[in-house]
């Protein structure tokens, strides 16, 4: 097993297309294995391709982005990266179930419920096909890959109470919540569920516990259940922060959690990988 692990990432996005292998070699080399993360069908199967390059260390992970339920711009401020526009796409359950039961796919996902716009009819829309994705998942055994955001200003709305709603009147499986930016609470009602808890490169950053109290989100979440992820491109840890991320960058965001906890690194790193090792069956 490595020593670190990026749980999600991005290497099958376009930002990569030049280099993706490079970039892929970098983690490898630095004892890092990773699992780039579908958000549409296209880079699903892309992900999966990429994984068949390699004997070990590179798995995939399929499924719909709430986002790509409906075409639509995001800019810099929401993806905190270059901004795009969206594609919109049906959920499709038996392409991605033929997906699914490839051996280099470990879970499904990214799914969940995005509320950064906050508009009625996508989260309705958004929550139906979140649920279909769970069925995919109970279907195919494995776990979840959980995306879960809240609007930065209205707080009358909950996605991660929402998605916790969801995962306890369907899933048969456990999964984990990505790039985590929840509130203690939140992170609780996920654990006690048996789900894991994934921090991302905005825990290095400067504290602004106006969005997310990481420091007592970190020191409250068992180191059990605690994975890791940097959303390669986006969000890059400091000190690489402005830069274009990659998975090899996960370390920084190990030392952070280790930091907290009052750890040391290599005891953070192991029981993280541990973890993956049993969430994801690697």
């Amino acid at each position: 097993m490595p020593k670190y692990i990026d749980i999600h990432c991005h290497v099958n996005f376009k930002t990569f297309k030049e280099d993706g292998d490079e970039v892929i070699g970098r983690a490898l080399d630095a004892d890092t294995w990773l699992f780039n993360v579908g958000s549409q069908y296209s880079t699903s199967k892309r992900a999966v391709e990429i994984a068949h390059k390699y004997k070990e260390g590179v798995y995939a992970i399929i499924g719909l982005h709430p986002i790509h339920l409906e075409e639509a711009f995001h800019d810099e401020d929401e993806v905190g990266g270059d901004g795009f526009m969206s594609r919109a796409e049906v959920f499709d359950k038996n392409k991605y179930l033929e997906l699914a039961r490839d051996p280099k796919v470990v879970a499904i996902g990214e799914c969940g419920l995005d509320y950064y716009h906050l508009d009625s009819d996508s989260i309705q829309k958004q929550k139906k096909v979140f649920i279909e994705q769970i069925e995919l998942a109970n279907e195919a055994e494995k776990p979840l890959m959980l995306h879960i955001r809240n609007n930065p200003d209205d707080k009358s709305h909950n996605a991660y109470f929402d998605t916790w709603e969801i995962l306890k009147e369907n899933a048969k499986v456990k999964g984990v919540s990505h790039f985590f930016a929840g509130s203690v609470e939140d992170m609780q009602r996920f654990v006690d569920i048996g789900f894991y808890i994934s921090f991302a490169g905005p825990i290095t950053y400067k504290p602004k516990p106006e969005i997310c109290d990481y420091i007592s989100v970190i020191k409250a979440t068992p180191l059990d259940k605690i994975l890791t992820d940097t959303d390669s491109p986006y969000v890059a840890p400091v000190p690489y922060r402005g830069k274009r991320n990659e998975p090899s960058y996960v370390r920084e965001i190990v030392k952070k959690i280790a930091e907290v906890k009052g750890l040391p690194e290599e005891t953070v790193a192991e029981a993280i990988v541990e973890n993956a090792k049993r969430l994801f069956g690697i």
